[in-house]
């Protein structure tokens, strides 16, 4: 088992208002899993600035490369959005062989 997740840091267009950034952010939210519905999605991060927001988006998959492969799309998407700016994207891959570190594994019978 493999989970991806991929952190978008974002620039968003004129907005002057929590209120304006959360009609740009939750449309954005809902086309991303409307288009990839077997990804988690949301909000993450830089949650009391106007301009900025941060998206997490996570996927499970059973190969790796089917894992990237879906980030990848997810990150063209949102890339893709003439109403966004995307200053940077970050993708992690963690798998059951390799628990990152605070990871705890047991095993259970």
């Amino acid at each position: 088992m493999y989970v991806g997740a991929l952190t978008l840091d974002v620039l968003l267009g004129d907005v002057r208002s929590l209120k304006q950034k959360r009609s740009v952010v939750r449309p954005l939210i809902a086309e991303v899993h409307r288009h990839f519905p077997g990804v988690a999605v949301g909000e993450t991060g830089h949650l009391e600035l106007h301009r900025r927001t941060e998206i997490g988006i996570a996927v499970v998959s059973s190969t790796a490369a089917n894992a990237l492969q879906v980030l990848a799309a997810c990150e063209r998407f949102v890339a893709g959005r003439p109403e966004i700016e995307l200053l940077a994207a970050r993708q992690r891959l963690v798998t059951e062989e390799t628990p990152t570190e605070g990871t705890r594994t047991e095993d259970r019978e």
